[in-house]
C-alpha cells in the first residue's frame, strides 16, 4: 500500500531561463496535471480543428490558481499555438514578499509535474 504524505515537498519548475522551487502539495498537483491534461485536448483541437475559414474553433485557456504558501498562477491561451509541443505556459508566484512571473514550456511544465509526482507513487 503507498502512504501519501500529507506534508508539502519542493516542486521546482525549469523555466525558460532557470527555474524556481517552492513548497507544493501532491493533491495540487494532480489538480494542476488534470488541468493540464484538459489544456491538451484543447491544444489538440486548435491544431486538427480548422472550418472552411481557415480558422480553428476558439478554446477556453487554462487558468490554473493555487494558493498554499506561495500563490501560483499557471495561463496558457491554447489558440495562439500550432501545437501542444510548441506551447508555453505564463508563470506567476508570489507570496508577500516576492512576485515572479515568466514564460515556461509547456512540455517541460508536464516532465517536472510528472518528476515530482513520482516520488509519491
Amino acid at each position: 500500500m503507498n502512504h501519501q504524505p500529507t506534508s508539502y515537498s519542493q516542486l521546482t519548475l525549469n523555466l525558460v531561463e532557470g527555474s524556481v522551487s517552492f513548497s507544493f502539495s501532491p493533491q495540487a498537483a494532480q489538480d494542476l496535471q488534470a488541468a493540464i491534461t484538459q489544456l491538451m485536448e484543447r491544444l489538440k483541437v486548435v491544431a486538427t480543428k480548422v472550418t472552411p475559414g481557415g480558422k480553428a474553433n476558439p478554446q477556453p485557456p487554462l487558468e490554473y490558481r493555487y494558493t498554499g504558501e506561495v500563490f501560483l498562477e499557471v495561463f496558457c491561451n491554447p489558440n495562439i499555438w500550432p501545437s501542444p509541443f510548441a506551447a508555453k505556459v505564463l508563470i506567476t508566484v508570489r507570496d508577500t514578499s516576492i512576485r515572479l512571473t515568466t514564460e515556461a514550456e509547456l512540455t517541460r511544465l508536464v516532465e517536472d509535474l510528472n518528476q515530482y509526482l513520482d516520488q509519491f507513487s
